[in-house]
């Protein structure tokens, strides 16, 4: 067990208003903002998201995508509200086969699929909302019309792809390069395109009459038939350079928006230890957080807090589970079918028994069900396997994007609570600032999640028009009792479902408050797959932050682990938030790495 009173980097908040939680400190304000207007839950995530694709740019955008897990006061049930577009009608292995591509780059128009965040956040606010579309925009439109300060990992990202912009993307040169030079930390950046974009879609909602809902509506359709999509339909017409070394045309058209819809379903969920915890299904990364827990307990008390033989025993798991990923998620009717399988106790029980006192350096899918696994053929090839340091994913680094705009997936987080008892968690992602040019006329750039397919037919994640591709995306909520009481989650990638494990395994499994959980030094594997361009591996490769002392690297690495040392605060970005249900008090917690996450709440 860990010590309860371990030190934090901040306080564990508590109160009874309202909590909010989320990777930037200007998005947490603006929802803590909303709810002191009179909104709820609901109406605040949303003033959080349209705030983080103005200040968090290279992590978020309105081209992007977001999952996300809600409950209500009302309706107690986890629901996921799926904003991830799918392929569009024109996305076809064979159109990528014409063009000699085995894999779909990681920047340009090609990987491009249907923009899904803003009408999951307008679907949200239509359906649960209470507070006027303009109360909720207001925060984002006043950043991007009047400048907000600029964080490091935006300079830096700008700085990694400045010559790409200048030489081959000059409407992106002429909104984030001002005066054609990269601008400084801390500088005042204005977006006045994207916020002419915010204000004609809030007043063509506000044409539509005073009622709240028709205003929603008209919002979404001039997002998905209007001028929004009008302008992606004519900007994908043209031919981009992408890190394949040529220019394509996009296959991404506005018949694909208007044929849309943000959509909910029910959540996967598995027992806990006194919890029940939901995630977002097998299009989604989701469900291998549900196979690790149910592993690790399969093998009995944890390894104590700290120690080398705890490290190795999750992360042999996480191996394992993620294999099964690789093998079996997808948006696909046979993922579907074969999740209660990849669940069933005796299938998890049997998984776990493979883990052994070696570090394993195996790519091991099991059989759920007595299906016979089979992984994609790019996986067996020289160049899926990556040096050792290849993949890591530090994340109070800013090098996480080549010259090229290739990225390997950070992304923002957003955790609500309000007195009521509505509870949200979203992990907004995609429409980076470096994945594709900015659209001139709308101030933001489309997404590159279609990356994540596969251009193998036959897999639950090979590439298919009108298919959602596999997301890293996956927000978390916990239940007690048929009650909702945590929300939390991360960015990173495929490190997102490891990171949260290391949270639930802190805050339910050794009992240290959101915060503590949260600040505990943390760790994961580079063995799985990367669900992002150029998909490579690195079997052994374990990356671990630097608090952990000399003789748990010495034992890792008897074990076999090859482990890289990130630095000391380094790795994972969670938040939190939640609710006792007997007492009201609610609480939160954010990641103090990077020095960019913040909580707030009275």
């Amino acid at each position: 067990m860990a010590p309860t009173d371990a030190f934090t980097t901040r306080p564990e908040l508590a109160g009874t208003f309202g909590m909010v939680a989320s990777t930037h400190y200007l998005a947490t304000a603006a929802g803590m903002a909303v709810l002191e207007r009179g909104g709820n839950a609901f109406d605040a995530a949303a003033a959080v998201a349209f705030t983080l694709h103005v200040v968090e740019p290279h992590l978020n955008g309105p081209g992007g995508d977001v999952p996300i897990i809600l409950a209500t006061a009302a309706d107690p049930v986890p629901r996921v509200l799926c904003g991830q577009g799918p392929a569009p009608s024109a996305a076809t292995i064979e159109h990528f086969d014409g063009l000699g591509l085995t894999l779909i780059p990681g920047s340009g128009q090609l990987a491009a699929v249907v923009p899904g965040a803003v009408g999951a956040w307008l679907t949200l606010l239509r359906d649960h909302g209470t507070l006027p579309l303009r109360d909720v925009l207001d925060y984002a439109i006043g950043y991007a019309e009047h400048g907000h300060p600029l964080v490091a990992g935006v300079v830096g990202t700008i700085g990694a792809v400045a010559d790409l912009f200048r030489t081959r993307w000059p409407d992106s040169a002429a909104q984030w390069l001002p005066d054609g030079r990269v601008p400084l930390r801390h500088e005042m950046l204005r977006l006045p395109v994207l916020a002419a974009t915010y204000r004609r879609v809030l007043s063509e909602a506000e044409a539509a009459g005073a009622d709240r809902e028709a205003q929603l509506e008209a919002a979404y359709r001039a997002w998905y038939e209007g001028f929004v999509a009008e302008a992606v339909d004519g900007f994908a017409a043209r031919e981009v350079f992408d890190e394949t070394g040529h220019a394509h045309r996009g296959l991404l058209g506005g018949a694909d928006m208007a044929a849309w819809k943000a959509s909910y379903e029910p959540t996967i969920s598995l027992d806990w230890r006194g919890v029940t915890v939901h995630k977002a299904g097998p299009w989604s990364q989701g469900p291998v957080l549900l196979q690790q827990l149910g592993m690790l307990d399969a093998l009995g008390e944890l390894p104590p807090h700290g120690s080398a033989e705890r490290v190795h025993r999750v992360v042999e798991v996480a191996k394992l589970a993620f294999a099964d990923r690789e093998a079996y998620y997808g948006d696909a009717p046979e993922a579907y079918a074969a999740l209660p399988d990849l669940l069933d106790p005796e299938y998890l029980k049997a998984r776990a028994s493979l883990v052994g006192d070696q570090a394993s350096a195996q790519l091991r899918p099991g059989g759920p069900g007595g299906r016979t696994p089979r992984l994609p053929g790019f996986l067996a090839l020289p160049e899926a396997y990556a040096d050792s340091g290849e993949l890591t994913d530090a994340m109070a680094q800013v090098e996480q994007v080549d010259s090229a705009g290739r990225t390997r997936g950070d992304t923002c987080h957003i955790d609500v609570v309000d007195r009521r008892g509505n509870l949200v968690s979203a992990t907004p992602s995609g429409g980076w600032l470096q994945s594709n040019p900015t659209i001139p006329q709308l101030g933001f750039c489309l997404g590159t999640r279609a990356q994540m397919f596969w251009l193998e037919p036959g897999l639950p994640n090979s590439l298919a028009p009108g298919r959602r591709p596999r997301t890293t995306l996956t927000p978390s909520m916990l239940t007690r009792d048929g009650v909702p009481v945590t929300a939390f989650g991360t960015p990173g990638g495929d490190q997102q479902d490891q990171w949260q494990l290391l949270f639930l395994l802190n805050h339910i499994g050794d009992g240290l408050n959101l915060q503590a959980a949260i600040d505990a030094p943390a760790w994961h594997s580079s063995a799985m797959p990367a669900s992002f361009a150029p998909r490579k591996r690195a079997p052994r490769d374990l990356v671990i932050e630097d608090r952990f002392g000399d003789e748990v690297f010495a034992e890792l690495a008897e074990r076999g682990h090859r482990a890289v040392r990130s630095g000391a605060w380094s790795l994972g970005r969670l938040s939190a938030v939640s609710r006792d249900p007997a007492t009201g008090v609610l609480r939160a917690g954010a990641n103090p790495r990077s020095m960019q996450g913040y909580a707030a709440g009275r």
